[in-house]
């Protein structure tokens, strides 16, 4: 059975999960990093060296970086199409994956950080209002390239829908005003109705 080492919480271990239970492999998840500590474990760090989560243990195979597993666990299981077989079609999703890991969220990280993490007396608004900034420079992007495609990759939901959603969750989820987008915001209530999402778009940041 796929094993997953990683808290819920965990922006990447959600991609990851919701993925899973996207393409219906069982799983077992092992609660690790955070409050569950586990990572600095001389077991966890053979596992992944850089004592982080998402790990998985699949059938012998290690794996770590969130959006490597979600590569590796639809073209594991091609049935459920969220990897296309087109070379171009693929290429056009791992776009997306890596934008979401390069651009939207290194964007919102000081202001997920502030807002979340950090006790109210301690925030430093010009540190909040810098990240947000970014952040909805990355979503007019995402608004824009939605005006005439339902998912993020086309016509269809792909692997690239899971950490872009993942990444947009923790934005909207963050106590502050934000720009309507109506493109952004039509797909996200589609995705976000998934079976599969409900696993992980209904949790609160941490």
């Amino acid at each position: 059975m796929l094993k997953i080492w990683g808290r819920l919480s965990s922006i990447n271990v959600q991609k990851v999960v919701w993925c899973a239970s996207e393409l219906g492999c069982r799983f077992e998840r092992i609660d690790a990093g955070g409050a569950f500590g586990v990572v600095q474990t001389p077991g966890f760090q053979r596992l992944n060296p850089n004592r982080k989560v998402p790990v998985i243990e699949d059938d012998g195979l290690v794996l770590w970086e969130s959006n490597a597993i979600v590569r590796y666990l639809c073209a594991r299981y091609p049935d459920a199409g969220l990897c296309p077989d087109s070379p171009a079609a693929r290429a056009q999703c791992d776009m997306w994956m890596d934008w979401q890991a390069t651009e939207l969220t290194p964007a919102m990280r000081d202001a997920f950080l502030q807002l979340v993490r950090t006790a109210p007396q301690e925030r430093d608004a010009a540190v909040v209002e810098a990240s947000a900034r970014q952040t909805e420079s990355m979503m007019a992007i995402l608004d824009d390239t939605l005006r005439d495609r339902p998912f993020v990759a086309g016509d269809r939901f792909t692997m690239a829908d899971i950490p872009v959603a993942c990444g947009v969750h923790r934005w909207f989820g963050l106590p502050r005003q934000h720009i309507a987008r109506a493109h952004v915001d039509k797909w996200y209530q589609a995705v976000s109705r998934r079976g599969a999402a409900r696993t992980v778009l209904v949790l609160p940041l941490a």
